[in-house]
């Protein structure tokens, strides 16, 4: 199964009400539209060419005029997909534009709103960069429940099955099943997963985790990180101990920071980007359980907003379940339409 149909699939609940929010707008006000006498429905079924199509069209698609109501209402609707104030103004602005009191019909409508989202998410669709640097230190932030454990094992397995020498240093040293996860992911994947006694000092670990990475030769090495919002200042000192022990090492490193964030948390995912940029000098992002959420709309929020590069997107607990953005593919997943 490709990823789009994953995608598509798995993401129902957001593009099932997006749609359904768009077919209910578009028939709103919509015209009624004769049913075709016994002649032209024969007609039309009998020259399934350009006058089949277009009889057919006449009973089958419902048009409204593109007017201030119906773009107030196109608003609210990606309002409540948690795509931002701001952001929907500026998508239903861009939308009006060459439209405005003319008819158009759902799919016109959604493939319009596919072109604006892709068009916001484009510049911020980068995989994770790869530097000749070895090994390319990853630390990996997010708060506690995100999928940042997960995200680690999925990737580490991903570049490890791409022919990369990985080692994960599982530095949420507080949280057991954090590291058990990480050890059951290195185990599926071959790769060294280094733990510490609970409670011990993350930086030590990651200090440690750079040793055998250097030694190893590998090429990568991804540290799991607390998550724990609930006293900033500890965290921030936790995580800027990490950064001095590991530049011991590599005055460069952590070569990427990447924050994994919940889609299910909605607006709140902001505030958390919001936070780690100030705890941590935050490079790109991974949204996690988009399968999970019928406002799939904060990804595209978070790109407006910030212009942090999107390097992966989950929707499910299988390995292949977390991809590289496509911004076309998740545009048109979005709004209900097919690749």
């Amino acid at each position: 199964m490709s990823f789009f149909k994953k995608l598509r699939d798995k993401m129902f609940r957001s593009s099932d009400r997006i749609s359904e929010e768009l077919d209910a707008l578009v028939e709103a006000d919509a015209p009624a539209v004769a049913a075709p006498t016994p002649a032209a429905a024969e007609t039309a079924a009998a020259k399934p060419g350009i006058l089949g199509r277009l009889l057919g069209q006449s009973v089958e698609t419902s048009r409204r005029v593109l007017d201030d109501a119906m773009l107030e209402r196109l608003e609210e609707v990606l309002i409540e997909a948690d795509m931002g104030v701001d952001c929907a103004l500026r998508v239903t602005a861009n939308i009006a534009e060459g439209r405005m009191g003319k008819r158009v019909s759902t799919a016109e409508l959604k493939e319009a709103l596919a072109t604006e989202i892709a068009r916001i998410m484009t510049p911020v669709a980068r995989p994770l960069p790869l530097y000749p640097s070895r090994p390319q230190v990853v630390l990996v932030v997010g708060v506690n429940g995100s999928g940042k454990t997960t995200t680690i094992g999925k990737l580490a397995s991903q570049f490890k099955a791409a022919g990369k020498s990985v080692v994960i240093a599982a530095g949420d040293t507080f949280r057991a099943a954090a590291v058990e996860q990480l050890q059951v992911w290195g185990q599926r994947a071959g790769v060294p997963v280094l733990t510490a006694p609970e409670g011990s000092d993350p930086a030590s670990l990651a200090f440690d985790a750079m040793t055998k990475a250097q030694a190893d030769g590998a090429d990568l090495l991804m540290i799991d990180t607390a998550g724990r919002l609930q006293n900033r200042a500890d965290l921030m000192e936790e995580l800027s101990k990490i950064v001095r022990v590991i530049r011991k090492k590599d005055p460069d490193a952590p070569h990427n920071t990447i924050l994994v964030l919940d889609a299910t948390t909605g607006q709140n995912a902001i505030n958390q980007v919001e936070i780690f940029r100030k705890l941590a000098d935050v490079s790109g992002l991974v949204m996690t359980k988009l399968d999970g959420t019928a406002k799939g709309g904060i990804l595209v929020a978070l790109a407006d907003k910030f212009g942090l590069p999107i390097h992966a997107i989950g929707v499910g607990e299988q390995i292949d379940d977390l991809a590289p953005f496509d911004p076309e593919d998740f545009a048109r997943a979005l709004v209900g339409l097919e690749a």
